[in-house]
């Protein structure tokens, strides 16, 4: 029998918090008294969060380590299908570098998706797609963060990337959505090639961007906590899941972050169930979606 599924996992943000403190006393770092997330803190604050435990991750050993950790902790709480995601333009050291070291703590117990990030340079996607190209590990493009006004590339700019990985059969995720209009669901759609999209909660604003995702069976991956978090839904229980599954749209609950969010899968489904409309059967559906969206 298949277990549960957490497509949607970043490594920065699912450290153990007994190892952050760990790290940190190694490098004689204080950890921030506010380092989880709080509810309503905005998007971009929450983001900066990532500033600290991206500073105890700039080793090949610490990134093997947590991603071998993260594998650990979703068999405990009974995860069958794991994706893990991350930036390695952020960890100090060569790409390849960080790939494989997180490939290596990975040890096959997990596909891997390598994000670029809003902002990025086109070229520097490029070189992800590069990476995931010559490693069977790797399973996924994604871009991951959230445009900000002083950012000199679009969503439209990573178009070539995102091209170049379909043709090596690589999966492509995108966040999208995430309380911003919309019309970013659609381009990630029609002009990435995206086949899942990260948070996508402003779907319903737009019957003819829910449309594209029913006709081209798109999987959204939401992220309830999270979006509780930085303000997107007033609380978990008015989040569009429910909505979402009644129209037939394919989605599948995630952590996104669980030290950040201080959340496990089973925390996230128990708080889903919650939401009136999602029942045994919505449950079953929601994890069912999830090992047919998977990339691994």
């Amino acid at each position: 029998m298949r277990g549960l599924v957490d497509l949607h996992r970043h490594l920065d943000g699912s450290l153990r918090r007994s190892t952050v403190d760990t790290f940190a006393a190694d490098l004689g770092l204080d950890v921030p008294v506010q380092l989880p997330f709080t509810p309503h803190m905005g998007l971009h604050a929450a983001l900066s969060r990532f500033a600290f435990t991206c500073s105890l991750l700039q080793t090949t050993g610490a990134l093997a380590q947590v991603a071998s950790e993260m594998c650990e902790d979703a068999q405990t709480e009974g995860i069958s299908t794991l994706e893990v995601r991350f930036a390695p333009q952020l960890h100090g050291m060569a790409l390849a570098g960080a790939v494989d070291a997180v490939l290596e703590g990975l040890g096959g117990r997990a596909g891997l998706i390598l994000c670029g990030l809003y902002g990025d340079p086109p070229a520097l996607v490029d070189a992800l797609v590069d990476l995931a190209a010559a490693r069977p590990g790797v399973v996924g493009l994604d871009l991951a963060g959230g445009p900000a006004s002083g950012h000199d590339f679009r969503l439209e700019d990573y178009a070539d990337a995102f091209r170049r990985a379909a043709t090596l059969g690589l999966g492509r995720t995108v966040h999208a959505g995430e309380g911003r209009p919309p019309a970013e669901i659609r381009t990630a759609i029609d002009i990435l090639g995206a086949q899942r999209i990260g948070h996508g909660t402003t779907l319903l604003d737009d019957p003819t961007v829910c449309d594209l995702v029913l006709q081209r069976g798109i999987t959204i991956e939401a992220c309830p906590t999270s979006n509780w978090h930085t303000g997107i839904i007033t609380d978990v229980a008015a989040h569009p899941l429910p909505q979402w599954l009644a129209l037939g749209i394919k989605c599948t609950v995630n952590t996104d972050n669980t030290l950040l969010s201080a959340v496990t899968l089973p925390e996230e489904i128990a708080r889903v169930r919650g939401i009136d409309g999602v029942g045994d059967a919505e449950i079953a559906q929601l994890t069912a979606n999830g090992h047919a969206a998977r990339f691994s």
